[in-house]
Formats: C-alpha cells, sequence, structure tokens
C-alpha cells in the first residue's frame, strides 16, 4: 500500500496541501495493514487501527485520514472497502479562547525586554514578534515566516498562511515604526538571512524555540490560567480578533460586514472560524440574541 500512499499524497500535494501529519497517518495504516498482509483497505482494519489513537479526536481524526483515501483508491479498484463516514460519531468542539487584558500584554512585553544577555538582540526580537502578534492577529507560523521584502508601503504580505493563500495586512504606524527599528537595531547580525525574526546568530527563529522561550515569558510574568487554560502564542491572535469585534459598531447590520472584513483580514477560509469568537464577546451576543427574539416575536428590531 506504501505505493499508493505516495502517489495519493503527490497528487494532492499539486494542489499545495502539505499533508505531513496525513502523511504520517497514511504510512501508520498502510504498514499496520501490511502486517496482516492486506493489500487492500478492508474496514474492520481501519477501525482497529484507529483505535489505537488514545482520544476520541485522535481516532476520528485516524479514521477520516484513511477513509477519505479510501474513497479515491475505490475508484480505481472496488477492492477497497469506504469505511462508513463519522463512525466514531466525533463532533468538534472548541472551547472560548483565553484572552489577554492589556495589562497581561505589557507584562509579558516587559519581561521579553529582560531577556538575557541585555545587550544582545534576543530581547528586541521577543518583544517586537509578541508586539506584532498582538497588534496584527498573525499566526506565529506567518510571522516568523515573514521576510524583509514582506513589510511594504502598504502593509505586511503574508505569504505562507495556513491555508496557502497570500493576503495583504495593513500596519497601523506604531507597527510600522516598530519593526523598522528592530530591524535596524545595532545588534542585529549582518547576515544575507532575508527573515525578519532571527536569532542572535542570524538564523530564523524555529517555532519550538519560540514555543520554549514564550512558556518561560509567562512564568516569569505569573500569568494565570482562565477558564482552564494557559496562555499561547495563539492567544495573542484570539485577543486581536475579539477586540476588532468589540470595536463593531453595534447597529447588527454592520456586525456582517465586520465580520466578514474580519475574515478576511484574519485569512480565514470560513468565516465560520471567525462567528466562533462572537462567543467571547458577549455584547455582540447580546445584540444578536435580541435580534433574533424580534425576528420570532415580530418585535421591531
Amino acid at each position: 500500500m506504501i505505493a499508493a500512499v505516495d502517489t495519493y499524497l503527490a497528487v494532492r500535494r499539486l494542489g499545495g496541501f502539505a499533508l505531513s501529519n496525513t502523511e504520517y497517518l497514511l504510512r501508520s495504516f498502510a504498514a499496520y495493514a501490511g502486517a496482516y498482509g492486506e493489500a487492500v483497505i478492508q474496514t474492520a482494519t481501519v477501525i482497529t487501527w484507529a483505535s489505537l489513537g488514545p482520544s476520541l479526536a485522535q481516532r476520528h481524526r485516524r479514521y477520516e485520514t484513511v477513509r477519505q483515501w479510501a474513497e479515491q483508491l475505490h475508484l480505481d479498484d472496488p477492492r477497497h472497502e469506504v469505511p462508513p463516514a463519522r463512525y466514531f460519531g466525533y463532533r468538534k468542539t472548541r472551547r472560548p479562547p483565553r484572552l489577554y487584558t492589556e495589562t497581561e500584554i505589557d507584562q509579558l512585553l516587559a519581561v521579553s525586554a529582560a531577556l538575557r544577555p541585555v545587550n544582545a538582540l534576543t530581547p528586541h526580537t521577543y518583544v517586537a514578534l509578541l508586539s506584532l502578534l498582538a497588534a496584527t492577529g498573525l499566526r506565529i507560523s506567518e510571522a516568523l515566516a515573514l521576510k524583509t521584502t514582506d513589510l511594504t508601503g502598504d502593509g505586511l504580505v503574508i505569504r505562507k498562511t495556513k491555508f496557502h493563500k497570500t493576503r495583504l495586512v495593513p500596519l497601523h504606524e506604531t507597527a510600522r515604526r516598530g519593526l523598522e527599528q528592530y530591524l535596524g537595531h545595532p545588534a542585529r547580525p549582518s547576515s544575507r538571512e532575508p527573515w525578519v525574526f532571527v536569532s542572535d546568530a542570524g538564523h530564523p527563529l524555529r517555532y519550538w524555540d519560540v514555543h520554549a522561550v514564550f512558556r518561560r515569558l509567562v512564568a516569569d510574568a505569573g500569568l494565570p490560567m482562565s477558564g482552564g487554560r494557559a496562555p499561547t502564542l495563539h492567544g495573542l491572535r484570539h485577543t486581536f480578533a475579539v477586540r476588532a469585534l468589540m470595536a463593531t459598531p453595534t447597529d447588527h447590520a454592520q456586525v456582517g460586514q465586520a465580520m466578514r472584513a474580519l475574515a478576511t483580514y484574519l485569512g480565514h477560509v470560513s468565516i465560520a472560524s471567525t462567528y466562533w469568537y462572537l462567543e467571547a464577546t458577549p455584547d455582540l451576543l447580546a445584540d444578536i440574541a435580541a435580534v433574533s427574539e424580534g425576528l420570532v416575536t415580530g418585535a421591531p428590531v
């Protein structure tokens, strides 16, 4: 089955998909089925292999990944069984995001500025990185992929997005000035590397290194858990989105326009991802509830 995995991945990657986790799962299943001498997909084997996942969400992901592959294989070879959809009955739920207060963001920036060695680039790198995330709502992967040529007169050109689409993110003048100061900092090493955020040695920052530093910053700042959730890098994006919605005019006709604009700005493929932020915006939820009640009762809205 490994050859079939390679072919499937090659075709889908022509469409720009990375599929790193999909590749891992399909190769794992192919090896599992191969150990039992199976050359075609069998539903019972898919269920048994998927059941090895430690959580319901992971079992669902394993199962659906192979099921989608089986659908393609079945078109060319009907011997491949196509397992029924949603076998594990999993339904994705998202907890409300852990948001930051303005004071907490200030605390993160303060401990970032105190990173050692103080005369190196590192403190300035993390102040600039966290400030940009808070001011623009970028994904951390998008920020780390930024090149110096992506800073234009119209804003930041985001090329390496989650869904492989390019978009332009306008920058407030203070954000632009902060980035320019960071790029021109005397501690920044002379390098031909094109990346915006670099280490003291001039190499691009790696996500896992940034994540480790961020956890230390959270501890140094003494930021607590909220709603059972610890502070995360992605929480800065959530906070930006919720604040943007809170700044929306209360006229319900304008809320929909603001949602579409925010979805485009954040790079969401589905506006459903943007509507999720309403859960953390009580004022807008109350307005929506009032409008909905008016539609049901016939009262003016």
